[in-house]
């Protein structure tokens, strides 16, 4: 083997692994984005990805590597930064092992993230909420797990993987009711639940049994529910609701437009952000500010009405005639 082999070898195991403790996804997330890297060298050159040295992986292939991403397997410019991120902590690491190779190293590090458009969330109101929440066949023991793990979803804004990950002594439907999860970061939060939710995981927790350590939403053969499992279910259940409140169409919500949707609930009903960002376990207060403020409207309605001189009359503007109105509605 050349110097790449037991390099990212011992990056993944000695350094990931071992010394950063990274959880489960980032490991995966990194071994996925340098099996495509190293499956595009060898197609470039022909050489086998074990007899590779970190010369071959300059900084001319690593963003060759990276359009073919954008062009060729139209990826998004957030998947497309996330794979070289994880580039970039490799070579980071290789720069101490491999001094040798410390130009190529540095220009590789150089290569820029690209900047992409932000859409603002997705999220649904309360009509949405209630028609997704119906959608699920409460005659049959998946419809009844499936209501259940929805209303967490929306009550709590966990993530899918946090989800996923609950177990049955993860929940607490006694005095000051929560669920406690393992989440990105590897930081541990506690999240409150309504009475509600309460009412609805007594129930399904007094059906599902098992053990403490068993996942809180299994499979028919109890093991938990993988994260395409449960984009599955959110986008069939939403399909149903569909037929009585056809918007969801339109917004075709996914697993994470149910924590978009706990998020901008607490918002307008006036939770401070440094709330809302502990509520969702974010690192950085600005995260929340950037995602969220941006997308409710009744705020910047509100700054708007702020502004307005004192001599106008509060509203919105409505034209009399029929023929302004008409133009105003083009």
């Amino acid at each position: 083997m050349t110097a790449l082999a037991p390099s990212l070898e011992a990056w993944f195991t000695d350094r990931l692994a071992g010394q950063r403790q990274a959880s489960p996804n980032t490991i995966a997330a990194y071994r996925d984005a340098w099996r495509l890297l190293l499956q595009f060298a060898h197609a470039r050159s022909g050489t086998q990805p074990s007899r590779m040295d970190i010369g071959e992986l300059n900084a001319e292939v690593i963003s060759a590597f990276l359009t073919h991403l954008e062009q060729d397997r139209h990826n998004s410019v957030r998947t497309r930064n996330a794979r070289l991120a994880a580039i970039r902590s490799f070579f980071r690491y290789a720069a101490l092992r491999h001094p040798e190779h410390a130009a190529l190293i540095a220009r590789v590090l150089e290569i820029p993230s690209k900047r992409g458009d932000h859409k603002e969330v997705c999220f649904l109101d309360d009509a949405e909420v209630d028609a997704l929440l119906a959608a699920p066949d409460r005659d049959t023991w998946t419809g009844r797990r499936d209501q259940a793990l929805l209303d967490v979803a929306v009550q709590t804004g966990l993530r899918v993987s946090e989800l996923t990950g609950l177990h049955i002594d993860d929940v607490e439907l006694g005095a000051g009711a929560h669920v406690r999860c393992h989440g990105k970061g590897r930081k541990q939060r506690c999240t409150p639940l309504s009475k509600p939710t309460v009412a609805m995981l007594r129930a399904w927790m007094n059906e599902r049994h098992g053990a403490p350590g068993d996942p809180l939403f299994p499979t028919r053969r109890g093991t938990p529910l993988t994260s395409r499992a449960v984009e599955f279910l959110v986008d069939k259940h939403a399909a149903t609701a569909a037929r009585t409140c056809p918007s969801l169409l339109v917004k075709h919500p996914t697993p994470h437009a149910l924590r978009h949707t706990c998020a901008m609930s607490l918002l307008q009903s006036g939770c401070d952000t440094s709330v809302i960002a502990l509520w969702l376990g974010h690192e950085n207060v600005a995260t929340t500010v950037r995602i969220y403020l941006h997308g409710d409207m009744s705020i910047k309605e509100r700054a708007l009405e702020r502004t307005r001189p004192i001599d106008v009359k509060p509203g919105r503007y409505r034209p009399t005639d029929p023929l302004l109105a008409f133009l105003t509605g083009l």
